[in-house]
């Protein structure tokens, strides 16, 4: 039989080289498979970045002001005239002319409208004649008394029948005084059919018009007009209890309306309820202040400024979207060196809309979160940026 030719001897790979050529094969597929698994661990892992980093919100931040003005406690007040009187008819009857309008200036004594009043005016002439019989009864039985008394002396009536007399005459006497009272009752009704000014002021209101019914002791009707002496202005304010201690008679205030922009007037403060009220937690305190020029008008809206002066100056300004109010009262989100938060309580003591003055809790330069979300906590971590145009004021929010 012929023999079979040996791997080397028919020139085909023997098995070390088919080992190597497998070695090599495996050791790529390797590398392939270890390049993939780092490329993927290297993705997943810049993706936990990116997340981690999304998680970390952007904030702004605010500092609290303080300095000038800080002291300045501004509160609304309510202007009021000097005396104010209310002008009611007191007998029922008919407008028939009034002399004073809106606007008017009047003196103490001066007729403002006139009433037809003929039912008074009958009651009174009945009165006056019932007066005339009772004085007349009243003379007879004077002259009766006399004449028995004369009679008494000599004996010739008794002393139980002059004693009727005189009793008569006391009882005649009395009607008499009955019926003057009620004349006089009556002229007195007939007289405030003319409605006078109680002293100098101006005419406010008029509700007088000619021919209308008015009607006395309604407590519906409204005043037929309305006087007030306006020369001094009353200005009433409502002041938290925590600043009333700081509020004394004598220290002046500045007034401003929204009709004189630019403008302040001057008012001293005269006196304080002195008690809290329970519904408002506020002390009523009284303002004066002149009004020469009548620029001051009853009724009338103004912002009071009250200069507390050092013994408010630990306060500081802060605008109200940075309040967070949750079940522990009202809080803020204090951001430190480290973009860290703290989560602290402050005590609000003036909220004047746009911002709050705070009494405490927080220190001037501290940054704090402006509108933080209802979820931030102590420790969560912030990214913030101050702004070079605000001088470290205000922070604004940036990518990252």
């Amino acid at each position: 039989m012929p023999e079979t030719p040996l791997p080397e001897e028919t020139g085909g790979p023997d098995n070390r080289t088919l080992k190597r050529f497998g070695i090599g094969a495996a050791i790529v597929a390797l590398l392939v498979v270890a390049a993939g698994t780092a490329s993927r661990l290297s993705a997943t892992n810049d993706l936990r970045d990116v997340a981690a980093q999304a998680a970390v919100p952007t904030v702004a931040v605010v500092q609290p002001q303080g300095g000038a003005g800080a002291g300045d406690l501004v509160l609304p007040g309510n202007v009021q005239a000097y005396n104010s009187a209310a002008i009611y008819a007191r007998t029922n009857g008919y407008v028939r002319r009034w002399l004073a309008d809106i606007g008017d200036s009047v003196r103490a004594g001066q007729t403002l409208a006139t009433l037809d009043a003929p039912e008074v005016d009958q009651q009174l002439a009945q009165a006056q004649a019932d007066y005339q019989t009772a004085l007349a009864n009243q003379k007879l039985a004077g002259s009766t008394a006399t004449r028995w008394n004369a009679l008494l002396a000599e004996d010739a009536v008794s002393r139980q029948e002059a004693d009727e007399k005189a009793g008569d005459l006391a009882a005649r006497s009395a009607l008499s005084n009955a019926a003057l009272a009620n004349v006089k009752r009556l002229r007195a009704l007939q007289g405030f059919t003319r409605l006078t000014a109680p002293f100098d002021g101006v005419v406010t209101s008029r509700a007088a018009q000619i021919g209308a019914l008015v009607v006395a002791g309604n407590a519906a009707s409204q005043p037929l007009f309305t006087v007030s002496d306006i020369h001094r202005m009353r200005v009433y304010v409502r002041v938290p209890q925590a600043y009333s201690a700081q509020l004394k008679a004598g220290m002046t205030a500045t007034l401003t309306l929204p009709e004189y922009p630019g403008r302040s007037f001057n008012a001293t403060l005269t006196r304080s309820a002195g008690a809290v009220d329970v519904q408002s937690g506020a002390v009523l305190v009284e303002l004066q202040a002149g009004n020469p020029d009548r620029a001051l008008k009853p009724g009338a809206f103004a912002q009071v400024r009250f200069d507390l002066g050092a013994g408010n100056g630990n306060s500081l300004t802060l605008p109200s979207s940075a309040i967070l109010y949750g079940k522990d009262g009202p809080t803020v989100a204090v951001v430190d060196a480290n973009d860290r938060v703290t989560v602290r309580p402050v005590t609000i003591a003036r909220d004047e809309g746009a911002t709050v003055v705070i009494a405490g809790g927080v220190r001037e330069g501290e940054r704090l979160i402006d509108t933080p979300p209802d979820a931030i906590q102590t420790g969560d971590k912030v990214k913030v940026q101050r702004t070079a145009a605000t001088g470290g004021r205000k922070g604004t929010a940036h990518a990252g």
